[in-house]
């Protein structure tokens, strides 16, 4: 196999300057396996100090080296750096292990039944809630209605988010609650979905969500901490040693810091407030390796437009299968302007979802304007960076942007977009080949719930460009797939280097947190069709084991 190797002596000669220090700990008998700025290292030994630090990688003469550490012998087992999702939703995701999870049903059939259900298992609550379906795997690709839901459900209030976040599913009770009817008028940045008489079906994308949603109960601090533990738990026994959560509000922030001094975030989690207007001016200045460095928040996100599979993605020209729809850019021009350089000359770097290409050169022109025309070192971010315009793809290096893409999405996609905006401009989605062929930075992720949280299965898609089962069969435009070191590199280092932690983060190097996994099989050297199996065994973050499969079995 090729990929770029540093041979683990080089690392034996790392380790000698810090020969001094005194490590708490020597894995050894591993095939260990990191990122670093000139390729993959390979090592059979890992010492780390007291303060859960990296003192060196290397061979088993670790073992002498640091005779007074405690020695753990590794089994032969594999080591690669904590994986880190670089665009995802942490209280979502523990949200959705308590509420309704329709992702994955395959018909509107099912989603309803299921709806029934959770109707049936949960009487006591006031609303019923839930997120994952997705009309785009139904054998009817129709979006659903009100009276789906109605069928078995018409007593109490029911809001369902799409898969996607973008759009929002609500039986008759919900819209009655609401105030809506059939004259209520679109809000800018949103769309009420109607039948060919007028009357609101019960669907709401993207801004128009907000006419529902300001009914939803809000959950409480206390809600909120046990989603995020219930997560937590989740992510680490699945790899995960940090994610970089894309949209947060004041009093989630109120909870993350409190967690992080009661020492109870077991994972790092680098905090982008939502919007630039009263969340920012609350939080006022960045925060950065707070607690025990488990918690940043440093970023700002904003939108520029929706989603592909709601066909509200802002595209410079109409869909191919719906022409008389560009999408719906969240703000105008000006606007997203403002609130770039207001972020970041409060010191925030800015993350702005952008899906359509319309949506990425609105994103992109607020940063030329916001740097002066130059990168800048707070390192902007195009979250997802989905469907963008051949030219506009060079600008993401040369304003050193972050591409903030998520490789599972491309798998998920491939029977939907090509339909939404056709076979040219398809050259310019999903590009992760093209993007680092400029010299752009890719950090990646999954954007769970909207994704399953499974860092492999993003690796997997990363490196096959297929589904699970392998379609389509050599990859779909396979010339778009990533080597397996640089996949890895865009789970690691690249996610660190996009949350501006590159130099305590994301490598096994002298100096970093000790952040690992133990895997049950190699991933440089299995088939790729195995990569989506690879098996967790253990989960360390700066030194302490956050999770043991044995202890969970």
């Amino acid at each position: 196999m090729k990929r770029s190797i540093i041979l683990s002596t080089c690392c034996v000669a790392l380790g000698l300057a810090a020969a001094a220090a005194t490590a708490d700990t020597v894995i050894h008998n591993i095939t260990g396996y990191t990122s670093s700025g000139d390729g993959i290292v390979e090592f059979s030994a890992l010492a780390f100090d007291d303060a859960g630090r990296v003192l060196a990688t290397g061979d088993d003469a670790l073992v002498e080296r640091y005779d007074d550490a405690a020695s753990i012998d590794g089994g032969g087992r594999v080591m690669l750096p904590g994986l880190v999702d670089a665009h995802a939703h942490l209280s979502s995701q523990g949200f959705l292990e308590i509420s309704l999870d329709l992702a994955g049903t395959p018909s509107l059939e099912e989603a309803v039944a299921g709806i029934r259900a959770f109707a049936a298992d949960n009487p006591r609550r006031a609303w019923l809630t839930g997120r994952g379906w997705n009309q785009v795997l139904w054998p009817v690709k129709a979006f659903p209605t009100a009276a789906d839901i109605d069928a078995v459900v018409s007593d109490r209030p029911v809001w369902l988010r799409r898969i996607d976040g973008h759009a929002a599913w609500a039986n008759s009770r919900a819209m009655e609650i609401a105030g809506i009817d059939d004259d209520t008028p679109d809000p800018i940045g949103g769309r009420i979905l109607r039948d060919d008489n007028g009357k609101a079906t019960g669907v709401f994308i993207d801004k128009a969500m907000g006419l529902v949603e300001r009914h939803v109960p809000k959950p409480t601090k206390e809600d909120i901490r046990q989603a995020y533990l219930v997560a937590i738990d989740s992510l680490t026994a699945l790899g995960m040693t940090g994610m970089h959560d894309a949209g947060i509000s004041v009093t989630d922030a109120e909870v993350l810091l409190a967690m992080a001094d009661n020492d109870e975030l077991d994972m790092r989690v680098y905090a982008m407030i939502s919007d630039a207007g009263e969340n920012l001016d609350a939080i006022a200045e960045p925060i950065v390796a707070y607690g025990k460095d488990r918690l940043d928040i440093r970023s700002v996100k904003l939108y520029s437009d929706g989603a592909l599979g709601s066909r509200g993605a802002a595209m410079l020209e109409p869909y191919s299968d719906d022409t008389e729809n560009r999408g719906l850019p969240f703000w105008t021009q000006d606007e997203l302007d403002g609130f770039v350089e207001k972020a970041n000359g409060m010191g925030f770097q800015v993350g702005i979802h952008a899906i359509g290409d319309l949506g990425n050169r609105m994103a992109l022109d607020s940063f030329e304007r916001a740097q002066g025309g130059k990168p800048s070192p707070l390192r902007n971010r195009v979250e997802h960076a989905q469907i963008i315009a051949p030219g506009d793809i060079p600008r993401f290096a040369e304003l050193g942007v972050i591409a903030s893409m998520q490789p599972i999405h491309a798998t998920s996609d491939k029977n939907m977009a090509e339909d939404r905006i056709g076979p040219e401009r398809i050259k310019g989605g999903y590009a992760w080949r093209r993007l680092l062929d400029t010299g752009a930075v890719i950090s990646a992720g999954s954007d769970f719930p909207v994704e399953l949280p499974n860092p492999f299965l993003g690796l997997y898609a990363a490196v096959t460009r297929t589904d699970r089962d392998g379609e389509p069969a050599g990859g779909w435009y396979p010339d778009q797939a990533l080597t397996r070191a640089e996949a890895l590199h865009a789970f690691t280092l690249g996610a660190a280097y996009g949350a501006l932690r590159e130099d305590r983060l994301g490598s096994l190097e002298p100096g970093k947190w000790a952040d690992f996994i133990i895997v049950d099989r190699d991933y440089f050297e299995i088939p790729a069709s195995q990569i989506d199996d690879i098996r967790v065994l253990e989960t360390w973050v700066g030194g302490e084991r956050v999770y043991d499969a044995a202890d969970a079995d």
